[in-house]
């Protein structure tokens, strides 16, 4: 890929994993949790009774979502569905790649957060919302966010984080950079301050992920058939900053 100064590892998703639980709170989700669920219930054509969660990491947002509907969530990474298992172990997780999911069945809606970001070309995105078109029963609501868009990015954004456990002191550091604007790529840098008994240790992770502008997102969705509606989203670590949610409706 040109103008990633980087190597992907999602260290985060493999072998740092146990660290996501310290990683904000399951009560900062809820918000956002909600904000979907409302557009759900209010936009879909049938009564909203499953939901499957695409891309759902470690389960802080199904930890919200199965208040409202049955849900099963899926995930590329086994060590972030274990943790995903033990909060919400009243939910079905599976293993799998939302670019060519096929679970043979279909949901009354879906639900497909932040993990959307790691879709690194126009292929691959319109492989996720294709994958997730064909879990929907004619009616349903999908929801999704462009979380990073070529017109919303902040060039060298960073974000500090910290939480403690037990003997466990932890500081998350993150930054999002774009180092070539010509291409459709952004980098997250995550730095890891990770004190135990007050013993230091540095780890670092590097992320890439992919950055289109909105129109591409509109196209994307309209032209697998989607009705999509717009809507906007304030995310207090992005310092109040309005971002897209998409609204799309799978018509009967």
């Amino acid at each position: 890929m040109s103008g990633n100064s980087t190597k992907p590892e999602n260290r985060l998703y493999n072998d740092l994993a146990w660290l996501w639980p310290l990683w904000g709170t399951v009560e900062d989700y809820r918000a956002n949790c909600e904000s979907a669920v409302d557009l759900i219930k209010e936009h879909s054509l049938i009564e909203p009774r499953t939901i499957l969660d695409i891309g759902c990491g470690g389960g802080k947002c199904a930890y919200h979502l199965k208040c409202h509907f049955k849900l099963t969530g899926i995930d590329i990474s086994e060590p972030m569905l274990e943790n995903a298992r033990k909060l919400n172990p009243d939910c079905e997780f599976i293993l799998g790649d939302m670019r060519s999911l096929d679970l043979g069945r279909k949901f009354d809606a879906v639900f497909m957060n932040d993990s959307i970001n790691y879709m690194r070309n126009r292929e691959e995105l319109r492989a996720a919302f294709a994958s997730a078109r064909n879990h929907l029963h004619p009616g349903a609501v999908m929801i999704t966010a462009a979380e990073q868009t070529k017109e919303t990015l902040l060039q060298n954004t960073t974000h500090v984080y910290s939480a403690s456990q037990g003997n466990l002191d932890v500081t998350f550091i993150e930054n999002y950079y774009d180092p070539d604007p010509d291409d459709e790529n952004f980098e997250g840098t995550f730095v890891f301050l990770i004190r135990e008994d007050g013993k230091l240790r540095i780890e670092s992770d590097n992320h890439v992920g992919g950055i289109f502008p909105l129109q591409v997102w509109r196209d994307t969705l309209t032209g697998l058939g989607f009705d999509i509606r717009e809507h906007v989203s304030r995310y207090e670590e992005e310092g109040g900053r309005a971002l897209p949610v998409f609204v799309c409706l799978l018509p009967k």
